[in-house]
């Protein structure tokens, strides 16, 4: 799963907490900051990578419309405001979408759908001599066999030296690949890396003890590094 950063830039708290909430229910979506005027906006996004950028217009010092024109190369931009007569200048802005206040978490969601996808067609495109992930399984050479795992049956990977522990329910393989190899065939919406040597399928765990995962009655640390983005794909946001 692509976690996107956003940012929230709003002079009314209440307007600020309402977009929190929202993007609470988006596991995807990660908040670094949220601002209360343009010009500590500005100083977040020379700090922090900010892909969505929620932006107010009526705001003191410098207004929404006349910070993004200080920006070189803005974030996706969603407009949050209460005068609608603004619309036309923020769509010569090149803003992604324009939300009238109040506004419904299902607005919201056809919003951020819209920054993702352009986000999503921005990413570079897979090489390619890079083998394209089949639907629903990969192949695994080992032992002078070649192995064909459906997803549904793998477990979890494990890195081992040059080799990759690989334990499916029927059995464990031991390929000569390395770790990343491994990570790059899985698809990111079914295994989630929650340790700088474990990736495990989501669909598979038992359950989610302190620093530990639970699958077919094996024990997984979870990386004190990972366990943050780890239970944000989970829907936890902490």
């Amino acid at each position: 799963m692509t976690i996107f950063n956003c940012l929230i830039v709003d002079d009314e708290p209440i307007a600020r907490d309402i977009i929190k909430n929202y993007c609470g229910h988006l596991p995807y979506l990660n908040i670094v900051a949220a601002s209360g005027n343009a010009l500590e906006a500005k100083a977040i996004l020379h700090q922090q990578k900010v892909d969505i950028l929620f932006l107010d217009i009526n705001m003191p010092i410098m207004d929404g419309i006349s910070f993004l024109k200080t920006l070189k190369n803005p974030p996706q931009v969603i407009f949050t405001t209460a005068y609608k007569e603004y619309a036309l200048d923020a769509f010569d802005l090149s803003a992604c979408d324009y939300l009238l206040k109040p506004f419904s978490l299902e607005r919201f969601i056809i919003a951020v759908d819209k920054a993702t996808e352009k986000l999503q067609n921005q990413l570079p495109l897979v090489p390619e001599n890079i083998e394209t992930k089949s639907d629903d399984f990969i192949f695994i050479k080992t032992d002078g066999k070649i192995f064909k795992i459906l997803y549904q049956d793998l477990l979890f990977a494990e890195a081992n030296g040059n080799y990759t522990k690989i334990v499916t329910t029927q059995n464990t393989l031991l390929p000569a690949m390395t770790f990343s190899t491994v990570e790059e065939l899985l698809p990111k919406s079914l295994f989630l890396r929650i340790h700088r040597s474990f990736i495990i399928n989501k669909s598979k765990i038992d359950h989610i003890e302190g620093n530990r995962v639970f699958i077919n009655n094996m024990e997984i640390p979870i990386g004190g590094n990972y366990r943050e983005t780890f239970l944000k794909q989970l829907g936890f946001s902490s």
